[in-house]
């Protein structure tokens, strides 16, 4: 038999790092105490009324949730059955074993079983590790006795008169059962959980509990295939006596394997102590070159502050000799007493050179040497950063590339990237980006730590361009950063709006799905019956639809893209006050006759533009983007011609009186022109033949998932 004392490791709690008391079984099958899934509980849902602040997290002293634990609180909040203050309303539980979220049902911690088996053993436990201490009788008068035995049906302790008394014979009492003093009262009867009134009778091979027959007969068991207690009794303890002699059998080998382990921990405890020592020798020499390094820099400046000193040192000999009687000016007073001319000449001359050059250096004053030492600062900044980055490069570890085609700027940045083997090596990636500006000289790299693959930022400015990289880690391994990526925000903050399906919608002709965010023109029967109606040598009308919400003021932004099967689409705004005539223009009907690169009536080309469009349009079509034909455009027709962008994009800004149409994908202008923003500003879409539209959804902190889902 297995020592009492030596399965200590299997009788602690792994929430409260203590012995069992009240243990639950998980639907996880692992177990917790009663009261610390009550806490846990309670602290999520403190952490998630607290926006998840550490602070809310210091109520319970003897749970600790981990930061993974905390990020899952926005998926924790779900709510049960509120019964009192005292039940926690989360039915959502994260397992402190196996990290896994478990759902407790609807009625939450009132729907675990209690594990009496593991009761009983920390029962055993607790008096084997306690033996000295007597469990004492709970009826007898002060002083109390030892007790003697304990009722299981009572749920209490005697002593042999005191049991007596209470048990007496010849009534119900003399029949209850009685075992040895303990602590650990357990029913003889396990009920449901569910149905208090009903014992468990059967085994759900499922989920792996205990069930009743009416949780089999219409509870949640009821299509889950079930086998009576006697039987799941008799798998599960034959299958648990095999295993068990199967160890037991293999205790040399487990041995084997624990010399082994021993071995392995002395091995790398070996093998730290010399990483440590070729870490710190690195270090070292790091240190020695530096040392080198700030012991020339300083002999460097202590030199030329030398040299400076003595240079200034002179001048200041020089101007003290311009004083009167002193130097230079009492030398030549002396002289000018000299009364033989061709003494006076003979020493003049050069006194007089002198002299000059003092009056010269007078008139322009200028120091010998320079005070600052500009050209002695170090500049460092690349060796920190250089510093900054190192660590333990590993070659196993893979460079993550960032994907630019998963990535995404719109109302929030979207960064994906992934390993070329598509294996996640790393446990932790470090994302770092920074705005790209010219004037500024040293660069600034914002860092973020992420769990997953892709990371939604929301604190990005418009009309700015921003560099990303990233690097996995693994412990304290790290590899080389990834090539960085340029991305660019849109212009103006994201406009959002769906495709209205009221004002003006032909659903004859186009087809909305049923969120409104994609709209679809279908060249069928109905445009048949339209085009027979239509004389020779005139097409069909363009369908309209226009966005659900109108623009006031300001500048905004909104994107979207066209199918490449699409024959004629037309993209752009319309003020709310030519929306009728917008949906009533007799020149929708475009022909020979009015199109205006036809060569017809070309002397009233621009008039025709300027009075027959209600509202500003840009074509597409045919995988073709086509700059209008104004005075400005380009005049030959093929230079207007653009490749359709695979996903567009339409600036508008009201208070300036401009609409701009973008490479959403590069967030590049094409073309830009005037807009007459006097009223509402509504996005407007025009259909003709096979074409579809589709909005761009916007991004947010779910977006990844929601797509990996799909």
């Amino acid at each position: 038999k297995v020592a009492i004392k030596g399965i200590e490791r299997e009788l602690i709690c792994p929430a409260c790092k203590e012995l069992f008391t009240h243990p639950l079984i998980l639907p996880c099958q692992h177990n917790i105490c009663h009261k610390c899934v009550k806490e846990i509980l309670f602290a999520f849902e403190d952490s998630f009324a607290d926006g998840g602040s550490e602070s809310s997290n210091q109520s319970s002293p003897r749970i600790r949730i981990s930061a993974s634990s905390m990020d899952r609180i926005d998926r924790i909040n779900r709510s049960g059955i509120k019964r009192n203050s005292l039940t926690p309303r989360s039915t959502l539980f994260p397992c402190p074993s196996c990290q896994r979220d478990i759902d407790l049902g609807e009625r939450g911690i009132n729907g675990l079983f209690r594990n009496f088996t593991l009761e009983t053993i920390v029962e055993r436990y607790r008096q084997a590790a306690r033996a000295a201490v007597a469990i004492m009788c709970d009826f007898c008068k002060p002083p109390p006795q030892e007790s003697t035995k304990s009722c299981m049906d009572c749920s209490a302790s005697y002593c042999n008169e005191c049991f007596k008394i209470h048990h007496p014979w010849g009534t119900v009492k003399a029949q209850h059962e009685y075992v040895g003093p303990t602590t650990n009262f357990r029913p003889k009867i396990l009920m449901c959980p569910e149905h208090e009134m009903e014992k468990v009778n059967m085994y759900c091979e499922i989920c792996r509990r205990p069930v009743c027959h009416l949780c089999k007969l219409g509870g949640s068991h009821a299509n889950h295939r079930v086998t009576t207690m006697s039987t799941a009794y008799k798998t599960l303890k034959e299958k648990l006596s095999k295993d068990i002699e199967y160890l037991i059998s293999k205790e040399s080998q487990v041995k084997a394997h624990i010399t082994q382990l021993d071995l392995l921990l002395k091995e790398t405890e070996c093998n730290s102590e010399r990483a440590k020592q070729e870490a710190s020798q690195s270090f070292e020499k790091l240190y020695h070159v530096l040392e080198e390094k700030q012991s020339a820099a300083l002999r460097a400046i202590e030199t030329s502050k030398n040299i400076r000193l003595e240079k200034l040192q002179t001048q200041v000999e020089e101007y003290q000799g311009l004083l009167e009687n002193n130097g230079l000016v009492g030398y030549a007073q002396e002289v000018l007493k000299e009364t033989d001319p061709s003494c006076f000449v003979q020493t003049a001359k050069q006194l007089h050179v002198r002299i000059q050059k003092a009056t010269e250096s007078l008139k322009s004053f200028r120091p010998a040497a320079e005070t600052t030492f500009e050209d002695f600062v170090v500049d460092i900044a690349k060796q920190e950063d250089i510093l900054g980055d190192l660590s333990f490069h590993s070659n196993g570890l893979e460079i993550p590339e960032i994907n630019e085609e998963q990535s995404k700027m719109y109302n929030k940045a979207l960064i994906s990237w992934e390993c070329p083997g598509k294996t996640d090596s790393a446990d932790i990636y470090v994302l770092e980006y920074h705005k790209l500006n010219k004037e500024e000289e040293s660069v600034t790299w914002q860092k973020i730590e992420v769990c997953g693959k892709s990371k939604v930022l929301s604190d990005l400015d418009d009309d700015s361009s921003y560099a990303f990289r990233v690097r996995g880690y693994k412990g304290s391994i790290c590899s080389p950063w990834s090539r960085e990526v340029i991305m660019r925000t849109p212009p103006a903050p994201v406009f959002s709006f769906l495709f209205d399906d009221k004002c003006g919608y032909n659903n004859e002709h186009l087809q909305l799905n049923p969120r409104r965010t994609s709209v679809e023109s279908r060249a069928g029967f109905p445009l048949l019956l339209g085009s027979e109606r239509l004389h020779v040598g005139c097409f069909t009308t363009l369908d309209y639809i226009i966005g659900d919400t109108g623009i006031a003021k300001g500048k905004h932004f909104w994107a979207f893209t066209v199918e490449a099967y699409s024959y004629l689409v037309k993209v752009g705004v319309v003020p709310s006050n030519k929306i009728q005539k917008l949906f009533h223009n007799t020149h929708d009907v475009t022909s020979p006759r009015y199109e205006q690169d036809s060569g017809h009536d070309s002397g009233s080309e621009d008039a025709f533009f300027d009075s027959s469009q209600p509202c500003t349009l840009v074509t597409l079509g045919m995988k073709k983007f086509f700059i209008p034909a104004t005075p400005a455009a380009p005049k030959d027709p093929a230079s207007r011609i653009l490749p359709l962008p695979s996903c567009l994009g339409i600036c508008l800004d009201c208070d300036r009186g401009r609409v701009g149409f973008y490479d959403a994908g590069r967030m590049k202008c094409l073309y830009e022109c005037e807009v007459d923003c006097s009223g509402l500003m509504y996005p407007a879409f025009a259909l003709m033949g096979g074409a579809a539209v589709h909005l761009e959804e916007a991004v947010t902190a779910k977006y990844r998932e929601y797509h990996d889902d799909i």
